[in-house]
């Protein structure tokens, strides 16, 4: 029988608990050298994840590659994530494309016992508001799992379709990679008491602050994949107000991080899995078509990684 963790309502209260102690790690799906996934790295690299203090633990989706895994690859990634968690954390499994291939993944996601499901944009095309509210709305109605939009590239919702997506009963939040402050002030202020918001923006630390200012405090954190002490130090500096150690973070790890991510398409998740691996994880390459950073950027990454690490006294 398929056991689903709990009510709408439930899985929001914990997700917003895990918001307050920690980031939203999204781990990485590990790859041997030829490109077959290893269900062991993954399990490794989650376990690693887990013993540095997330909120909330979402694999398979953008960072973990969500794109490039099949059904049977995806059941085991999500399942590793679940048991490795075990009721600790909040597992909330990537899904996507359109409705009815998101409705396989989540029902594979049910049978692996996840909390939620992180809905990622649909699929190449662009759509109307009418078609954005009805994509969640034919999802929601294939799944007992709790929903959270994520609205980037070719989906962005406006304050009247916020207001339709969160009246669908198991939709419990969204997510922004836009970063379209004045949008998201204004989506904020239209949603109902206790919808979830997450700042979703790429290396998001970087515009933290400014999210927060507008009412999301929470977002997830790829550098947590790879150096979750840089992560730990700057959340901590953030809520305490430390504005020097935000700041000294912010000029000499994350905005250089932000300008070699810049340099190719893809080093939003390549860069991420390139740091692991200069950390001993065991994660593997990129599945095509991302690429692996070539050797200038490799190198250019390590020294970074190092003055990172170093500003919060740990080492590579």
């Amino acid at each position: 029988m398929v056991r689903v963790s709990g009510a709408p309502q439930d899985v929001a209260r914990r997700l917003r608990e895990g918001m307050a102690r920690g980031v939203l790690s999204f781990p990485l799906t590990a790859f041997h050298d030829d490109g077959s996934l290893d269900p062991d790295g993954c399990r490794a690299h989650v376990a690693d994840r887990l013993a540095a203090g997330p909120g909330a633990l979402f694999p398979a989706c953008g960072t973990g590659e969500f794109f490039s895994l099949d059904e049977d690859e995806y059941r085991q990634v999500v399942t590793i994530a679940v048991e490795e968690a075990a009721g600790r954390v909040p597992v909330v499994a990537g899904t996507g494309y359109g409705w009815a291939q998101a409705a396989r993944f989540a029902g594979i996601a049910e049978e692996a016992r996840a909390d939620a499901l992180l809905v990622l944009p649909h699929y190449l095309v662009a759509a109307p508001q009418d078609g954005l509210v009805a994509q969640l709305a034919q999802l929601a109605a294939r799944t007992r799992l709790p929903l959270i939009a994520y609205q980037r590239d070719q989906v962005a919702y406006t304050v009247d379709s916020l207001r339709r997506i969160a009246g669908i009963p198991n939709v419990i939040g969204l997510k922004d990679g836009h970063s379209d402050l004045d949008r998201l002030q204004r989506l904020t202020l239209a949603a109902p008491e206790g919808f979830l918001f997450f700042n979703g923006a790429a290396t998001a630390e970087v515009q933290a602050r400014a999210y927060t200012a507008v009412g999301v405090p929470a977002y997830s954190s790829a550098v947590h994949a790879f150096a979750p002490e840089i992560a730990a130090a700057f959340r901590t500096a953030l809520r305490g107000g430390d504005d020097e150690t935000a700041d000294r973070l912010l000029r000499g790890f994350y905005v250089p991080f932000v300008e070699l991510r810049d340099r190719t398409p893809g080093y939003a998740v390549s860069l991420v899995k390139a740091a692991a691996r200069l950390r001993g994880a065991r994660v593997g390459p990129v599945r095509a078509p991302l690429t692996d950073p070539g050797a200038a950027d490799l190198a250019a990454l390590k020294d970074l990684l190092a003055t990172g690490l170093g500003l919060v006294g740990a080492a590579l």
